[in-house]
């Protein structure tokens, strides 16, 4: 059972697969149907080629992931994208 009565200040959520910025910017285009270039501009690295959330703090607290990454983005861009329609949310 989650017990949340006393939380830490910052918790990482991640499902615990490595993935590259290319392939989550590559997944990002497939969800929402980009059709232009993914460029990179390898003069101003912004870190790690890769990143991956640490959700020890998390999973210790008895949570583990449910969805992957994709059904994850797939969801939110399709709550964003009714939350648009509906005149909620604004672009």
């Amino acid at each position: 059972m989650l017990d949340i009565s006393d939380p830490p200040d910052w918790v990482n959520v991640g499902t615990g697969v490595d993935v590259t910025i290319r392939e989550l910017a590559e997944t990002i285009a497939e969800v929402i149907a980009y059709q232009g270039d993914i460029e990179f501009d390898k003069s101003k690295p912004d870190g790690p080629p890769r990143k991956l959330c640490d959700s020890a703090k998390l999973r210790a607290l008895g949570w583990s992931p449910e969805i992957s990454l994709r059904e994850g983005l797939e969801q939110t861009y399709s709550c964003f994208r009714e939350e648009v329609l509906n005149g909620v949310a604004r672009i």
